[in-house]
């Protein structure tokens, strides 16, 4: 399955929301450097969607706020 993720970095706390148009909004407190972000939203994907990190992959957008991530279920 492959989702659509807005990140939000940097952000008090974190969360995860399916947004009315299909994609996640994904807050995470860590910041948008050298990829600690995108391991904590492929952290919070894991635990949202009950399967181990590594069947979480980055698809598309690894320094932009909009990502594609490959979920294998």
């Amino acid at each position: 399955m492959i989702i659509r993720v807005q990140v939000k970095p940097n952000s008090k706390k974190e969360s995860i929301v399916l947004h009315e148009d299909g994609y996640y909004i994904v807050r995470v407190n860590a910041p948008a450097v050298e990829g600690k972000a995108n391991k904590r939203v492929i952290e919070i994907l894991s635990k949202y969607f009950k399967i181990s990190k590594t069947r979480v992959i980055l698809n598309k957008g690894e320094k932009s706020k909009i990502k594609q991530f490959l979920i294998q279920l």
